[in-house]
């Protein structure tokens, strides 16, 4: 059975080969999942799992960098090493001071407590 990540062999369309400016969060995402396995907080390995795990959803909706943060998030948690409680209230002031800036990406909502 395949799951939502294996797509080797589907008819998905032409793929866009141009390259594209990563953005700073994408960056941030890619340096911060670097440190961890750095320090063997999360292997590659693990990693993958938890972004395979995520399901049929996430893989059809989330970019690469978005499943990413959704895994490391999740593994984050589940580790202690965070609670989701902080994740949120995270969240909530990074778009918070977007919205305040005008880089809230258009259709996302600051969603209050």
């Amino acid at each position: 059975m395949r799951g939502p990540h294996d797509v080797g062999g589907l008819d998905d369309g032409p793929i866009d080969p141009e390259t594209h400016e990563l953005g700073f969060w994408e960056k941030q995402i890619d340096g911060i999942r670097a440190v961890i396995g750095a320090k063997g907080i999360v292997t590659t390995h693990e990693n993958r799992r938890y972004i395979e795990a995520l399901g049929d959803d996430a893989h059809q909706t989330l970019t690469y960098y978005e499943r990413w943060t959704a895994a490391l998030s999740r593994q984050m948690v589940e580790k202690g090493l965070l609670t989701q409680a902080e994740i949120d209230a995270r969240v909530r002031e990074i778009r918070e001071r977007l919205a305040a800036t005008g880089e809230l990406a258009p259709g996302t909502e600051v969603v209050k407590p």
